[in-house]
C-alpha cells in the first residue's frame, strides 16, 4: 500500500495569533499541535480552538503545510 493513498493522515495545527505576533517580536514561541484527519470527511484545512501555552488563552489554530 502506497503512503500518498491512506485516508487518515497526519497534519499539524498552529496558532494563527503567535504567528501574528511574532513579526513584532511579542510572542516567545509558537504553539503546534499534531493531530489526523480523515481526508474523505474533511478535505478542507481544519482550524479548532485549542490552548495556546505563549499566548495563555484559547485560540485558533489553523492547519499548515509540512
Amino acid at each position: 500500500m502506497a503512503k500518498g493513498k491512506d485516508v487518515r493522515v497526519r497534519i499539524i495545527l498552529e496558532c494563527t495569533s503567535c504567528v501574528r505576533n511574532d513579526i513584532k517580536k511579542e510572542s516567545a514561541g509558537i504553539s503546534r499541535y499534531i493531530t489526523q484527519k480523515n481526508r474523505h470527511n474533511t478535505p478542507s484545512r481544519l482550524e479548532l480552538r485549542k490552548f495556546c501555552p505563549y499566548c495563555y488563552k484559547h485560540t485558533i489554530h489553523g492547519e499548515i503545510k509540512k
